[in-house]
């Protein structure tokens, strides 16, 4: 890995990189590299983490959009090639690493930002014809983005008063949740979640658990949806994003990093 090279296209788009931290992390069996994004009060810096020295490139940089497409280079059990690639950049107020699915094969920032996007989100900015040069931006005829999550447009969704729950949270693993100022979800599966289990344990997980280990029932537990339909509106609103305003229900989808491998490499998920 060319630390020197690597330092120089991170400083390209405005940011800094070490290659270290004052702890080690803790690396899994399944882990090239670990991706971090450390904060303090004067500034952000992306932390690579590389014990094994796996190959590292930059594939792609693009200046102007303050991104850079990473690229690790590992091998996997069988000894084939095990490419993980990841999408390091500024969005709005802060820095961000985003794990880029393995079946996309991207080589440019440009394919990584569209690799991101969800199946729903594709759809529909296809049926407006959303135009090449606009495929970035965060708010466009075919949905809204604010951070990880897209909102896409519904105007036929009818919802009961009694039916619509208000400033609930948008959450996905350990990141800062995102508050949606009006919500109706219908369908998915009640899950049992805590601080501890971020994701959510089904009923028969969650009774497994305190049988096993009795003191976890003393967990802050709350019981939500997981895989639900959900749809928002009014004003959505993160601590690191600037509030968005949306006028009638669109439905919610994230994207998709968490269905890559590398997604287990990142440490800052938000």
């Amino acid at each position: 890995m060319d630390k020197q090279l690597i330092k120089q296209k991170f400083d390209d788009i405005g940011a800094s990189v070490s290659f270290n931290r004052n702890r080690p992390t803790r690396f899994r069996e399944d882990q090239l590299v670990s991706l971090d994004v450390i904060e303090n009060k004067k500034w952000e810096h992306f932390v690579l983490e590389n014990p094994d020295d796996f190959p590292v490139e930059v594939l792609d940089i693009q200046p102007d959009l303050r991104h850079l497409l990473l690229l690790v280079r590992g091998q996997s059990d069988k000894g084939g090639k095990d490419l993980r690639r990841f999408l390091c950049g500024h969005d709005e107020r802060h820095w961000f690493v985003a794990a880029i699915p393995e079946d996309a094969r991207v080589s440019t920032v440009k394919q990584a930002v569209e690799a991101l996007k969800p199946g729903p989100v594709k759809n529909a900015q296809e049926k407006v014809g959303i135009k090449a040069k606009d495929l970035h931006k965060r708010r466009t005829a075919s949905y809204v983005r604010q951070g990880e999550w897209f909102f896409v447009p519904q105007p036929n969704v009818k919802v009961q008063d009694f039916l619509i729950h208000r400033n609930e949270p948008l959450r996905r693993g350990r990141g800062k949740p995102h508050t949606a100022e009006f919500l109706y979800r219908h369908g998915g599966e009640t899950v049992y979640v805590s601080r501890q289990y971020p994701n959510g344990l089904t009923g028969k997980e969650y009774r497994e658990l305190i049988t096993n280990s009795p003191a976890t029932k003393n967990y802050s537990w709350q019981t939500m949806r997981r895989d639900a339909t959900v749809f928002v509106k009014g004003r959505i609103s993160h601590p690191d994003h600037a509030s968005v305003i949306l006028d009638i229900w669109h439905e919610v989808v994230p994207n998709t990093e968490s269905e890559s491998a590398a997604f287990r490499d990142v440490a800052f998920l938000d």
